[in-house]
């Protein structure tokens, strides 16, 4: 019979989804914003004061995201690290995992990040295209792959011997939405079948007395029913992950931007947030037996929430170590590009999706005078977005356009067109009232707003009073009903392109144009190009 003869803990702190949030600022107003890197480190300071061998890991989506990350992308020199990885290596982070929008300036920009980084980016699942049978023969376990940007996973051992495996993995849906030229020579395996080899090859050959997995990725089912609460595309795996696979013990979590806790099959799950809303913390007490070996005896999993820690002042550091690209960001954000002749404010976007709108026909303005396409399709992107006042400067673009998407025009055919309409005529359902209000499936597991689309080129009407799949009743082309064969060019950005947000019509029709040009950089020009502004009213289309 073993007894217990000694115990030991450990904690991990766990920030995902930064995208560029690290100063305590809202760029739209530069008003002050209590979330951010900045913020999260002073919190991450004090945890590592109370736990001197804390664990420190980022989940993904470090690189992009918000206007100093732009601006860092744009404007830092390839000769100079990257900002915001001079902020993790003085927080001294052990790990990151690669996210997809880290991909999202091209791999120049990812793998000199990740050259200049003092830990680790981990990310088992992304490996490089091409394998060498030498190469092949070596992969252990044999057809994972090699990992494209480091090691799959890194161990730590405590001062009381405690081993620790901390593995990283992506989600494998990046192809879906990245531009081919950000990820050539890139594969990206399966994210459940990839963890499930590593983490029996880990427990084989380290065997580690916990295992944690960073997952970037989440939870395509119920937390506490497994069920479905989107469709299972495998963008997110996390629920399948901690219920098919033996041996994980913790599972860091993220790309969903929730705030989550819990234990699902006996892993403990966290998610943090996003944007330096908050930091994940989990704790793990063990029990060391009379034969040497330790075993878990107890695991915590909490949420470290900014606008729960009022009294946290921005880390002096982080701030100092970021004071000279924020100066210049500014001043380009402030740069005037334009004037605007009439009104493409924003001030009601759920009215926004109701009827045509002059800021969205602005947008498809653009879309259709960049590639000639025939017809278009967007979305607004953002719920803080709020169009342009009568002047426009670098800072309006970016807070409207906060995704660096391309331009796609695919050759659609009339019906795609309409099963295109009536996905997005999902996004609404119609009160016992008779009050139109949004779908609950786009609320949770996280708002997704920007899936419903406004198009440009056709006339349409959505009437949501009538069943799912029969609420397009009206749709021409000049006045003239769109013929169900007949064939068109159709615009839209490259994510919804690739099928994202549902459109199951998309994926692999002709691709007739891909542009490389993101579309902040098309509005700028554009706006540049045609002083002043002016967009004419377009009453194309409604919601009835």
């Amino acid at each position: 019979m073993t007894s217990i003869t000694t115990s030991s803990s450990f904690d991990i702190l766990v920030t995902s989804d930064l995208h560029g949030a690290i100063r305590p600022i809202h760029y739209n107003t530069n008003a002050y914003r209590p979330a951010g890197l900045a913020l999260l480190a002073s919190l991450i300071r004090r945890e590592r004061e109370r736990s001197p061998e804390l664990l420190l890991v980022d989940n993904g989506d470090l690189l992009q995201g918000s206007p100093l990350a732009s601006y860092a992308a744009s404007f830092v020199s390839d000769h100079e690290v990257h900002p915001f990885i001079n902020v993790l290596n003085e927080l001294g982070y052990d790990a990151a995992v690669m996210g997809n929008h880290e991909f999202n300036y091209g791999q120049n920009l990812l793998r000199k990040a990740v050259e200049d980084s003092h830990f680790p980016w981990l990310s088992a699942n992304i490996v490089n295209g091409e394998k060498t049978e030498k190469e092949t023969r070596a992969v252990a376990p044999p057809g994972a792959g090699i990992p494209a940007f480091g090691p799959p996973y890194l161990i730590r051992t405590l001062s009381s011997g405690v081993k620790i495996a901390l593995l990283g993995a992506t989600t494998h849906y990046i192809p879906n939405w990245e531009h081919p030229k950000n990820i050539e020579g890139l594969q990206f395996l399966d994210a459940l079948e990839t963890i499930r080899a590593w983490v029996g090859y880990i427990r084989e050959h380290e065997q580690p007395d916990v295992l944690v997995v960073s997952y970037h990725g989440g939870f395509e089912s119920d937390l506490e029913t497994g069920e479905p609460a989107e469709r299972l595309t495998g963008e997110n795996q996390a629920y399948a992950i901690c219920r098919d696979i033996d041996g994980i013990d913790v599972l860091l979590t993220g790309h969903q931007h929730r705030q989550l806790t819990a234990e699902i099959h006996g892993v403990t799950v966290i998610q943090p947030g996003f944007s330096g809303n908050g930091a994940g913390h989990v704790s793990v007490q063990l029990e060391r037996l009379s034969n040497g070996k330790w075993q878990i005896a107890g695991k915590q999993a909490r949420l470290l929430l900014m606008d729960e820690h009022s009294d946290v002042q921005p880390d002096a550091a982080v701030m100092k170590l970021t004071d000279e690209l924020e100066a210049k960001a500014q001043a380009w954000l402030d740069q005037p590009i334009g004037e605007v002749a009439g009104d493409l404010s924003i001030t009601d976007p759920a009215a926004l999706r109701l009827g045509a709108h002059p800021f969205i026909a602005f947008v498809h303005q653009v879309q259709m005078e960049a590639t000639g396409a025939q017809i278009s399709n967007t979305a607004l992107l953002s719920e803080e977005a709020r169009g342009f006042g009568s002047r426009i400067t670098v800072r309006d673009v970016l807070s409207n356009f906060i995704y660096p998407n391309t331009l796609t025009v695919l050759e659609l055919r009339g019906q795609d067109i309409r099963d295109a309409l009536e996905q997005t005529a999902r996004y609404f359902e119609v009160e016992a009232s008779g009050k139109v209000v949004v779908n609950p499936a786009y609320m949770q597991p996280k708002p997704q707003h920007y899936n419903y689309d406004m198009w440009a080129g056709i006339e349409y009407e959505l009437d949501i009073s009538k069943p799912v799949g029969s609420r397009v009743v009206k749709l021409e082309r000049e006045g003239i009903p769109v013929k169900m064969e007949a064939t068109y060019s159709v615009v839209m950005n490259s994510y919804r392109a690739a099928g994202g947000g549902d459109y199951a019509m998309y994926p692999g029709k002709k691709v007739l144009h891909e542009g490389a040009t993101d579309m902040a950089a098309l509005v700028e020009d554009y706006i540049r190009r045609h002083q002043p502004l002016t967009v004419e009213q377009a009453n194309n289309w409604k919601v009835i």
